[in-house]
């Protein structure tokens, strides 16, 4: 029944409904949207084909210019290494010695130099052993002896800091003919100087010693009083001692001074010229000043220094009148100490300022013309040097500067210091 009436149902139009037909075909556009769309398209397309030529060109243009640079830099890394290689043959030749010492106090570099000085094992030595064992002052204070026992080499010794802090580099500068040479000149020098001597001997012993000649005869006058044969005699002794000191004074300055290797307290030192002079100046009525000796040592021939400071507090006691002063003064300037010793007296020409170191010149009737000569002698001889200012009617000052015990070594002292 179901059947039939379905199937009736199906064949009557009127209450049956076809199914609707699928359609396949795609969807229909704009033809003015398709055209827009591939116009976007290909200006997309140029754009990125003109972006890409671009880049293309500025690729090659980078590596044209990264080639230009590497050939640059290549040849500024030829050059430095040519550079260093004459650097380092030069530091090889080089007559004095090079030494590095880095950051850690150790010798990080020595050329052919400073091995020959100070030993060959010097490369990675602590350089604080190096100079405790090889370096040794000498009795100028600008020169040291560097190298092993038996073969010592007189040196100059300066130091320079790396950068950033990397360590020092020293420079050794070996002098022992130059100094031979000049100890050799200074000799000739007072050869010299004897000629001068040899002229002026005659009239310089002439005068004190024909004068005690006549004490000496008044001495033999019968019927001479006692006080004036007292008198006489001691005139006499005057006039002997006079020539006494002439002639020591005279080998003083031939001889030449050694500087020596005693130890000498600069207070000391004052102190027992002041006990020398004290009572000369007293005698003759002049007031001596002595300031406060800073404390300071010095290496040398004390008998020589405290004969120096003697012999210029009696120039300064001879240029004064009674009631005038000399004024003893030290103090440290640097690594020296300056001795100043000033008078009131009346003074020094410029003309005469300038000769005054010069053997037998004195302003003087009474003066030997020694006295300053030996001065500067002695404070050369100990690295040290004699100054002079003076304005005529308003007295003089004598400045010695003298270079205190350890300056010698200063700087090896300052590198040990910093490195070791």
């Amino acid at each position: 029944m179901r059947l039939a009436s379905g199937c009736a149902a199906a064949h009557n139009p009127d209450h049956c409904t076809a199914p609707a037909p699928v359609n396949h075909s795609p969807p229909s556009m704009d033809p003015r949207a398709l055209e827009s769309a591939f116009a976007l398209f290909s200006e997309a397309s140029a754009q990125l084909s003109g972006a890409y030529q671009a880049l293309q060109a500025r690729v090659e243009r980078l590596a044209g210019e990264l080639a230009v640079a590497n050939g640059e830099l290549k040849r500024q890394y030829l050059e430095k290494e040519a550079l260093s290689a004459r650097l380092a043959g030069l530091l090889e030749a080089l007559p004095g010695g090079v030494v590095v010492v880095d950051g850690d106090g150790r010798v990080s570099q020595a050329n052919p130099a400073a091995r020959a000085l100070l030993g060959d094992d010097l490369p990675g030595s602590a350089w604080k052993a190096v100079a405790a064992a090889r370096i040794a002052p000498t009795s100028n204070a600008r020169e040291w002896e560097a190298g092993p026992p038996g073969r010592r080499r007189r040196v100059t010794l300066s130091e320079s800091p790396l950068e950033a802090g990397a360590g020092q580099l020293l420079l050794l500068n070996d002098v022992t003919e130059a100094s031979a040479v000049q100890r050799e000149l200074e000799r000739h020098k007072r050869l010299s100087a004897m000629g001068e001597m040899a002229a002026g001997l005659a009239h310089q012993l002439r005068t004190p010693l024909a004068t005690a000649l006549l004490h000496a005869a008044n001495l033999s006058r019968s019927g001479l009083a006692e006080a004036d044969r007292a008198r006489f005699s001691e005139r006499l002794r005057e006039r002997l001692l006079h020539l006494e000191r002439m002639i020591q004074e005279m080998l003083v300055f031939v001889r030449g001074s050694s500087a020596g290797r005693e130890v000498v307290e600069a207070g000391a030192l004052v102190h027992e010229a002041v006990q020398i002079m004290e009572p000369q100046m007293a005698g003759r009525s002049v007031r001596l000043e002595v300031s406060p000796v800073p404390a300071a040592t010095l290496r040398g021939a004390r008998k020589a220094l405290s004969g120096m400071l003697v012999n210029l507090l009696e120039n300064a006691l001879q240029a004064c009148e009674a009631g005038g002063s000399v004024r003893l003064a030290a103090s440290l300037d640097g690594d020296r100490i300056a001795i100043e010793v000033r008078d009131d007296g009346r003074g020094v020409t410029p003309e005469d300022q300038e000769r005054l170191f010069e053997p037998f010149f004195t302003t003087r009737q009474e003066g030997t013309g020694l006295g300053l000569a030996i001065v500067r002698s002695v404070a050369e001889a100990h690295g040290g040097e004699v100054a002079v200012k003076s304005r005529l009617g308003k007295g003089a000052a004598f400045t010695v500067r003298l270079p205190i015990e350890g300056a010698g070594s200063e700087a090896a002292t300052a590198v040990l210091a910093r490195v070791g």
